[in-house]
Formats: structure tokens, C-alpha cells, sequence
């Protein structure tokens, strides 16, 4: 099976911390370490542990973050091809408090691969899935050559400039930045889910049939939500690249999700398995 993920890469420093500090306080980390992360990387390694292999085009700083991140996510497994910007990388820091919630704060402008970068998008033509977190129109309209193309609703503005109609649209019930309203892109996608954490999400069909699914139990305590979400995306493009239902596909997402966070960091609970 042929998976890709297009979009982007952030160098992201956690620190794990008893809550998060209010307005003018001190709070001392108890853990600190460093790794590649952001939506599009966190998908395409839970994309390449499901599938056994994954290519992320994606866009990198021509630094010495840019490339450590590159070697990094090439270290877990996926296959990346980048095409490389002026520095800086862009950053993100992330307090992991008590309850195993992620508070993010990101650093610097989103890169994002381009349709006129020298990347390998012939690949993605004919794909069985792939997953888009970021990209200019050209790109999105590259990855629609892939037989079930996701994306997020983060790539909006891209997404409504393309035209082209997705098979699935991960969006938020309660983050505002992740929000969408029908209209919002043309054609709308076919499928709509709307994530609500451990509450589960909604489905909605172009047509405008509705269905809710349950988050899935987590395997073990909880340690870090850091990257649910984007396993959850890269679950349920796995299931839809796969030939399996919605229903079936979003009950992979949501397994997905709960694994990630029973793991320090996005990926050491990652599934690994599709079964």
C-alpha cells in the first residue's frame, strides 16, 4: 500500500511540567528533550508504522535544525524529500502539564512544500492515500492524483484555491483555528470529521448525513496528548486508503490517537499495526 503525507515539519522542544504557568509565573520543567514534529511529520511516521513505508514532501530550513529534523524522521522511518528555504527552521515549544494535556507555542512562519519545488509529485499519482497538512494550490492539486486524498482544515486557504474535492476533511468541534462550516471549500469534501477529543467527533457526508463516533479507550495511563490528533488523521487516511468504510476507517483514527497518547513525545505510543 502507497501512502504519502504533504506538509510540514516543526523542531519542537517539550518540557513536562506540573501545570502550565499562569500570567507572570515560574514553573521548573521536570523533563526536556527535543525531535521533528508537527502535523505533517507526526502523521507520515504513524502513516509509515501502519503501511511499513511513507513519503513526506514537505518544506525545510537549509540549517542545521532543517537537516537534523530531516535525518531524524528518516530515523523512524519515512521516506523524506524536501525542498530547502532560507532559515530559520520553524519551532514550537510545548509544556506537557499533569493531565497529559500539550500547550503549544509555535516559533517562526509554516514552510510549506510548493507545486514548483523540485519534489518527487509524480509519486503521488495513483497512491492509494495521502494526507495534506500544509502546501500552496499546485500541491493540493498534486495530491489529488492519489486514489483517497485527507486533508486538514489548517490548509484551508490552499484547499478553497485548488478546487478539488477531498475525500476526507479532519476538522475541530473545539478549537477555533480548526473549525469548518459548510461552504467553507467548493466542492465540498465527502466526508467532514469533527474531532472532540476524548468525547470522540462527528461525521458528516457531502449530502449532509450525520454520525458520531466514540474516542477509542486508551491502552495504558495517559502521558502526552502531543500529536493525537495527527495520528488520528493518519489512522483514518490509512483505513480510507485501505477500502475500509468510514465508520471503519475513523475507529482506526481514533485507535491511532489513544495510542499516541499513552507515549513521552508523538511517537513512542504510536500503533503499529492496522489489525
Amino acid at each position: 500500500m502507497r501512502v504519502a503525507v504533504v506538509g510540514h515539519v516543526e523542531w519542537i522542544e517539550l518540557a513536562r511540567v506540573e501545570h502550565v504557568p499562569a500570567p507572570g509565573e515560574i514553573v521548573h520543567a521536570l523533563e526536556v528533550w527535543r525531535e521533528p514534529a508537527g502535523g505533517g511529520a507526526v502523521a507520515a511516521v504513524q502513516l509509515a508504522r501502519l503501511a511499513g513505508a511513507c513519503l513526506f514532501l514537505t518544506a525545510l530550513a537549509d540549517d542545521d535544525l532543517g537537516r537534523r529534523a530531516k535525518r531524524g524522521l528518516e530515523a523512524l522511518g519515512v521516506r523524506v524529500e524536501a525542498a530547502w528555504r532560507s532559515p530559520p527552521q520553524r519551532r514550537a515549544f510545548v509544556h506537557v502539564d499533569a493531565g497529559a494535556e500539550r500547550t503549544i507555542t509555535v516559533l517562526g512562519a509554516r514552510a510549506v512544500p510548493r507545486g514548483e519545488d523540485d519534489l518527487p509529485w509524480a509519486e503521488l499519482e495513483g497512491a492509494e492515500a495521502v494526507y495534506l497538512t500544509a502546501g500552496d494550490p499546485a500541491a493540493v492539486r498534486a495530491a489529488r492524483g492519489a486514489r483517497k486524498l485527507v486533508a486538514t482544515v489548517r490548509a484551508g486557504d490552499a484547499l478553497r484555491e485548488a478546487g478539488v474535492q477531498l475525500d476526507a476533511l479532519v476538522s475541530s468541534a473545539k478549537d477555533g483555528g480548526e473549525r469548518y462550516e459548510a461552504g467553507d471549500i467548493d466542492p465540498p469534501p465527502l466526508l467532514v470529521a469533527r474531532t472532540a477529543g476524548a468525547a470522540g467527533g462527528s461525521l458528516v457526508t457531502a449530502d449532509g448525513r450525520k454520525d458520531q463516533w466514540a474516542a477509542a479507550p486508551l491502552p495504558g495511563p495517559p502521558v502526552d496528548a502531543y500529536g493525537a490528533g495527527d495520528c488520528f488523521a493518519a489512522g483514518l487516511t490509512y483505513g480510507l486508503g485501505d477500502g475500509r468504510s468510514p465508520a471503519e476507517a475513523l475507529a482506526l483514527g481514533a485507535r491511532c490517537g489513544a495510542a499516541c497518547m499513552t507515549g513521552r513525545g508523538p511517537y513512542t505510543g504510536q500503533l503499529r499495526t492496522a489489525n
